[in-house]
């Protein structure tokens, strides 16, 4: 392939951001206007899950209107497709009304662990059962405020849900986290609902105290762009001459706004605008880089560490294990078909680079993430192709992920191999 491209995109809207958004819109009464979005699989079942609220979505022109009465719910059962967000964000959410609700996913979805979720509603007077710890999970509320002590080691995401919900009881509560990661995540989820109204005080991420009887506003809301899809764009130009990713915030608090760091450590050249950062490709030596509070940065990273002189030690390999795959050994197993040399000794990841990748044919594992870094190294192997079985996967946070490398970068040609017959 090609080198010294020119790569220059558009970020789409932040689908942890989008995510978040209809949420609370859908619990706010009146008419909200979500402006700039974007959609993927993860934010399409969000949007079901928010109509099955009693909510209306209209969408025009990349703004969603969200007109809701209040809590409605118009079924009982719910889908999260492969969403890990939806699931944990919304089971507080439903475990609100009196109606017996089953919630339910799809794919990977279906082998990650609910308990956390049972444990949790459960100390809230819920009356919760699962599948072994699987879902199906069977929720019966309502949920009664009070003190729910949980653990946050392996993701934020239950207490994105927690917050999101308690302070619309009538009641004060109070969260207790141990151990709590990605607390950037954290920090979006209590911008957004300060944003349409709700406070709640944060005691070192350790302890949240909620007052009760709050109420979201109905406002307008504008979703900023994705870090996560534009890591591997910013990385990109980093290992194959430059990039320029517009509509991203410089001073975002998403987690995945890291990237910039790990791209400094390397050596890459870096410009920063209002609303756009640029890379450019220079020489690249091994870096050392704490992902425990960004794992989704894994992927990306080891694009970038795969092209550094010497061996580079990614942190945080811990909060891989229940992605859409075991993510850390799948990083290691495709990676390794490339010519890629990744070992993993605890809680770290060890990356072998200045490798050019040898021509091969990986599988995405269904991984949205994996499937991305495939198209990335594809750009760099000089010798043939990187074929990429189930591509398709990215439709989970970025369907036009693949069109976008092939119309954005100039003279870089994708070829991708078909979907698996197995699949």
């Amino acid at each position: 392939m090609q080198k010294d491209g020119h790569f220059k995109i558009v970020a789409p809207a932040s689908k942890s951001y989008l995510q978040r958004a209809m949420a609370i819109a859908a619990l706010a009464k009146g008419t909200s206007v979500i402006k700039h979005i974007s959609w993927s699989n993860d934010s399409r079942a969000a949007a079901n899950i928010a109509t099955n609220l009693g909510a209306t979505l209209s969408e025009s022109k990349n703004n969603l209107t969200v007109q809701s009465g209040g809590l409605l719910l118009k079924t009982d059962h719910f889908s999260a497709g492969e969403a890990g967000l939806s699931i944990r964000m919304f089971s507080p959410v439903v475990a609100m009304g009196n109606n017996k609700v089953v919630f339910t996913g799809e794919g990977s979805l279906l082998k990650r662990p609910v308990g956390l979720i049972a444990d949790a509603l459960t100390q809230l007077d819920a009356k919760v059962s699962t599948n072994n710890g699987l879902l199906p999970l069977t929720i019966k509320g309502p949920l009664k405020p009070g003190s729910v002590h949980i653990d946050g080691s392996l993701s934020s995401q239950l207490l994105t849900g927690l917050l999101i919900t308690l302070p619309l009881l009538k009641g004060s509560s109070t969260i207790v986290v141990d151990n709590l990661k990605s607390k950037p995540y954290v920090d979006m989820t209590l911008s957004i609902m300060q944003h349409f109204g709700v406070s709640v005080e944060n005691d070192d991420y350790r302890t949240f105290n909620i007052k009760g009887h709050q109420q979201y506003q109905a406002t307008n809301y504008e979703v900023e762009g994705d870090w996560s899809g534009a890591a591997f764009f910013l990385v990109l130009g980093a290992i194959n001459g430059s990039a320029e990713v517009i509509n991203l915030n410089p001073a975002s608090v998403q987690a995945d706004r890291q990237i910039m760091e790990a791209l400094e450590k390397a050596g890459a050249a870096i410009k920063f605008t209002d609303h756009s950062v640029m890379v450019k490709r220079k020489a690249l030596n091994a870096f050392k880089f704490d992902a425990t509070h960004c794992p989704d940065l894994f992927p990306p990273l080891a694009c970038l560490a795969s092209q550094c002189n010497g061996t580079s030690v990614i942190k945080g390999v811990s909060r891989l294990t229940h992605k859409e795959s075991n993510r850390a050994k799948t990083i290691q197993q495709e990676f390794n078909k490339m010519g890629i040399n990744i070992e993993l000794k605890d809680d770290q990841m060890f990356v072998t680079g200045a490798t050019s990748p040898t021509p091969c044919t990986i599988d995405s594992h269904n991984d949205h993430r994996i499937a991305m870094a495939g198209g990335i190294m594809n750009t760099i192997c000089q010798t043939g192709t990187i074929h990429i079985h189930n591509k398709e996967a990215v439709n989970k946070s970025y369907p036009e992920f693949f069109v976008e490398m092939e119309n954005g970068l100039v003279g870089v040609r994708l070829e991708v191999a078909p979907r698996l017959s197995h699949d």
